[in-house]
């Protein structure tokens, strides 16, 4: 349609969206478009002026992706990299729905280690992983793509943005996830209020291989009292209300399997901020529970400059000493962010 410049294809567009929700059996598709607004006057004044530009936005694309190869993966790449150059254009928003691509591998690399023989190399399998700030699914992909297609079993995400949590779904479907294969809901991780996690009966609740996130720093956050009570974090304490990082990281640490791993990033306040995040820290510490913590190079980032770290989480560890590894000079300067390049990654991690 858009290469003969179809005069109705703003309209065959939406008639094919509402659908593909309302028709599919599968609920992965359940609103799947509904932040898509093709009657926006962004894309024009008119019906004319949109529908044109539409066609020649289709066109574009479809004219970029012939010239690489066909298998399944180019249209999910091509997606990916647009999200990519959208977040470096949206600066501080891009906090909300993207890690970059060289935080990912770093991350991915550590969890689909050997969790008790890191030295080893990498796991044949992963049965499941989770990120509870999944953003645009980004990370996810990460791990399947280095696991292989059979080398995970299901992936596990969660997003509280709307729009976020479309682009997510949208991302494992192009890179040709089944649906079968992930479940992405949308939800407020603090809250706690997908049905799946809140399971009571230890012997029906979920838990995971690999725990990953990148969720917002120093979130402000409303806790109530009752959440002082919460399995999550009753053991601990409440993080303050005017950073949810340890909180973001009790929730995670609270569904991984005895013997998986954890890997989720935090600003650098974290390892020194004191009160209740002291009291968290000292706990996790003295019970064995943070296996490494890895200092990064400031502004690697499109939404902040800050440093930030990476602490890497186990139930069952080794009883041997915490692993600490400052690369915060390891990283190549560029115009805007700072980069990890594939060598820094190879030398640290």
């Amino acid at each position: 349609m858009a290469r003969t410049q179809h005069v109705k294809l703003l309209n065959t567009l939406q008639a094919g969206f509402k659908y593909i929700e309302e028709e599919s059996f599968a609920s992965v598709f359940r609103g799947l478009f509904s932040e898509i607004n093709l009657a926006s006057e962004k894309l024009g004044k008119t019906y004319g002026e949109r529908n044109d530009r539409l066609c020649k936005i289709i066109k574009e694309i479809a004219d970029g992706l012939k010239q690489f190869s066909t298998n399944s993966d180019t249209l999910g790449d091509a997606y990916e990299y647009l999200i990519g150059q959208f977040a470096a254009g949206s600066g501080k928003k891009a906090g909300e729905f993207y890690t970059p691509q060289h935080i990912s591998d770093i991350l991915s690399a550590i969890v689909t280690l050997d969790s008790q023989e890191p030295a080893t190399g990498q796991r044949s399998h992963i049965d499941s992983v989770f990120d509870f700030a999944c953003g645009s699914g980004s990370l996810l992909l990460n791990i399947r793509k280095r696991m292989g297609q059979h080398g995970i079993g299901k992936i596990y995400g969660q997003e509280k943005n709307i729009t976020t949590y479309n682009l997510a779904r949208m991302n494992m479907l192009l890179h040709g996830v089944k649906d079968s294969e992930f479940d992405i809901f949308h939800g407020d991780t603090l809250l706690n209020d997908w049905d799946m996690l809140r399971e009571t009966n230890p012997s029906r609740m979920p838990k995971f291989d690999a725990v990953v996130a990148n969720p917002p720093f120093s979130y402000r956050w409303e806790p109530s009292e009752t959440l002082a009570d919460d399995v999550r974090f009753k053991n601990y304490g409440l993080a303050p209300k005017s950073a949810a990082d340890f909180a973001f990281l009790l929730h995670g640490f609270h569904f991984l399997k005895e013997d998986g791993v954890m890997a989720i990033i935090l600003p650098h306040g974290v390892l020194f901020r004191s009160g209740t995040e002291a009291r968290i820290r000292t706990k996790l510490l003295k019970d064995g529970h943070i296996d490494t913590i890895i200092g990064l190079p400031a502004n690697l980032f499109f939404s902040t400059g800050i440093p930030v770290c990476i602490l890497v989480l186990k139930k069952c560890k080794k009883p041997d000493d915490i692993l600490f590894i400052n690369a915060a000079e390891h990283f190549d300067k560029g115009k805007r962010q700072n980069q990890i390049s594939s060598d820094h990654i190879k030398k640290n991690y």
